[in-house]
Parts: structure tokens; sequence; C-alpha cells
């Protein structure tokens, strides 16, 4: 996770370096986006089909091989802008391909009773890459260069490949079989339309993403609103990562609540209050508090969205739903950045996460007075041990 946000910020800068345009940043994102959105895809239907430790030791393995040529493309007297895009791509691509495998091997490896505490570490790891990552990639960019940064990211996913080697065989029980590989998206998409609390867990998270996304208001509310420079916009980005790293600190008792589904639904009620409430903040630091409780709030409902989501998904499934819900979380936080800044350009950037976290209240608490069954999930008591019974019962409210 350190490596991966310390070469995301290395990419910008050299983008930026390379091309005087915050265009060309923006489009090597998108490159990058849409490959990962293809991989995961793709991705899904793999894990389902082969070793899910072979898949995640071959994209592991070439990533290192992408970072690498980007550290000798950094290296160079003339580094090229084009070989830039064409890592994008590839990074991409690689990274869907591996991510569902990895997600999916999560209760073979820790069990469900430990679902929650593994998504805890997981958050934890995330949160601390986000918050550390950036910071290293000054430093070294400041330093020794962009080619030590690209260096010491394929140095950490190369150490990455060789602890995950030890990794027993992990192959899915119940394989998909030989069918077309969007036959097997298809069966997967169609088991998340069939049972109510995975919909309903896909469906609460891409409402809270789509309508209470603030990032995009970041720039103009730290100029504007709140009279700062960019280390008043620097402040409102770390704030989140701050409250999730304390959230992922606390969130031990999650696994042991014996009504995960209303703690899900609490916690995402408690983003959307915390965005709506940046926007009635009248001093930077209250606006900052605000965030710092959102990014709180978004940890605990990831935690227990994972354990939730591996726990009612049958094994020869799980490689899909995460792929699915991999590829919701790529896509739903640029259209929620999208609609805040629609919101914005309708009222005002101070206004705009008032409505987006008040649309987000309204929207979770209707889904959940609509699905009584995800306000009753829980973690380990429906464990799917017999995939398609679990699949089969959670589908029931």
């Amino acid at each position: 996770m350190l490596g991966t946000h310390l070469t995301m910020v290395a990419v910008n800068l050299q983008v930026y370096q390379l091309s005087g345009s915050s265009l060309q940043v923006g489009l090597v994102g998108f490159v990058f986006g849409v490959s990962l959105l293809a991989g995961l895809l793709a991705g899904g239907v793999l894990a389902d089909r082969v070793d899910r430790r072979k898949v995640v030791l071959g994209t592991r393995a070439a990533v290192v091989v992408v970072f690498a040529g980007l550290a000798v493309n950094a290296a160079v007297p003339h580094p090229q802008l084009w070989f830039v895009y064409v890592a994008a791509v590839f990074a991409g691509a690689i990274n869907g391909l591996g991510s569902p495998a990895l997600l999916a091997v999560a209760p073979a490896l820790v069990g469900p009773r430990h679902l929650a505490a593994a998504g805890a570490l997981t958050a934890l790891a995330t949160q601390f890459g986000a918050m550390a990552g950036p910071a290293l990639a000054g430093v070294i960019a400041a330093g020794p260069g962009l080619a030590v940064c690209f260096a010491v990211d394929a140095g950490c996913f190369l150490v990455s490949v060789l602890l995950l080697s030890f990794l027993p065989a992990l192959p899915p029980v119940g394989e998909a079989g030989d069918r077309h590989p969007l036959r097997s998206i298809a069966e997967g998409v169609r088991f998340v339309g069939s049972n109510r609390i995975v919909m309903g867990l896909l469906l609460v998270d891409a409402w809270a993403m789509v309508f209470a996304m603030p990032y995009a208001l970041f720039p103009e509310l730290g100029a504007t609103h709140f009279g700062g420079g960019p280390s008043t916009v620097g402040l409102l980005y770390t704030a989140p990562a701050v409250g999730a790293f304390a959230g992922a600190l606390s969130s031990g008792w999650v696994g042991r609540t014996p009504r995960a589904g209303a703690v899900l639904i609490g916690a995402v009620v408690l983003w959307g209050a915390a965005i709506a409430c940046v926007g009635l903040a009248p001093s930077l630091w209250l606006a900052l508090a605000a965030l710092a409780v959102a990014g709180f709030a978004d940890t605990i409902s990831e935690v227990v969205r994972r354990a939730l989501l591996h726990n009612y998904t049958p094994d020869h499934l799980q490689g899909r739903v995460s792929g699915l819900w991999l590829a919701q979380g790529t896509t739903a936080p640029s259209v929620g950045n999208l609609t805040t800044g629609l919101f914005a350009r309708l009222v005002s950037a101070p206004a705009a996460p008032l409505v987006g976290g008040l649309v987000c209240v309204v929207g979770v608490v209707a889904i959940a007075l609509g699905m009584p069954g995800l306000r009753k999930a829980d973690i380990g008591v429906r464990a799917s041990v017999d995939g398609e019974q679990a699949g089969a019962t959670a589908g029931q409210d």
C-alpha cells in the first residue's frame, strides 16, 4: 500500500514535469482507471477458475516489471511521456486481474470468524499508505529523484511476491468451469441481483459514494470558503485519512458485534451526516473535524462490508463478486466527484456537501427500511461454509 501511493504521486509529478499540463495528469489517471476496470471484470472470472495463489503471484511479479520500467524511463536523460501512458495501461490491467483473487482468498486463509479482523488490518495498511506514501514520495522526489520512487515501489512489490510465495495452493471451491467469460461475469451479476444482502451492501456503498463524495470540492473550499492556499487544501485531503486510520486502529470490536448489518447502516449514515456538516462548518478546523469523522465512519463501513460480502458469497463466486465490488469502488467515486461538482455549480461549493450529505442519509435510511435482511446481517453466524446454502439463505429477508 505504501509503495502504491508513492508511485501514484510520482507518476503525477513526472507527467506534469514532462507536459506542464494538468489535463495530461488527468488523462493518465483516466487511462489507468479504464484499464483497471476492465482488468477487475476479467480478474473476477480468473479468480474463480484457477489457483488464486498463482494469479496473485503472477500479477504481482508483472507489476514489478512495469514499475522497474518506469524507474528506467525516469532515470534516462530524456524520459518519454508515451511510456508512462503505456505503463499506466499495463499497471491498471494487471492490478485489476490480481485484486479479485487477493480479496477472494481471505475466507480460506482466516476463516469466517476472523474476516472482520482481517478487513481491519487491510484498512489499517491502506490508510497508513495513504498518509505516508505521498509524503515519502515528495521527500524522495525532491532528493534522489523520481527514478528512486519507482525503484522503491518495484522493490516493495518484489518483497510482497517473496512473502506471498509461502502461501499454500488456493484453488476455488466449485470452479466456474470452461463457460464463456461473459457468461461467468453474468452469473456473478445475477447472484448479486438475487441476493438481497449482497445487493444491499453494494447499493449502500454506491449511493454514499455517488452523492456524498467531497474531494472534488476541496480546492475551491480551501481557496474561497476558508481563504487558504495549497496547505489548506492539503489539510482537507489529509483529514479523512487521519480519521480512517483511527477507525482502522479501533475496529477490533466489529467482528464481535451481533448486528453487523445495522453497524454498517449506522456508519454510512454517519458518513453522510459528517459530509453535510462540512458544508455547515464556519471554520476550517470544524470542517477538518467533520472530515475526520467521515473518514472514521468510512473505514468502519468498509471493514463490515468486506466481511459481510465474504460471508454471504459462495466460494466459487468470491472472485467475481469481489471484482464487481472493486469495479464499483473504482467508478462510483469518480461519478460522485462529478455529482458534487454539479451540486457546486447549481448551488455553491459550501452548500454542495450539505446537499450531498443529506441525500446520502435519506437514501441509505430508505435502503435499510426496504431491506430488513441487510439490517439483520451478521458476521460468522450465517457464514458461507456451504456456499450454495449461504447464497440461497442470504437472498431471503
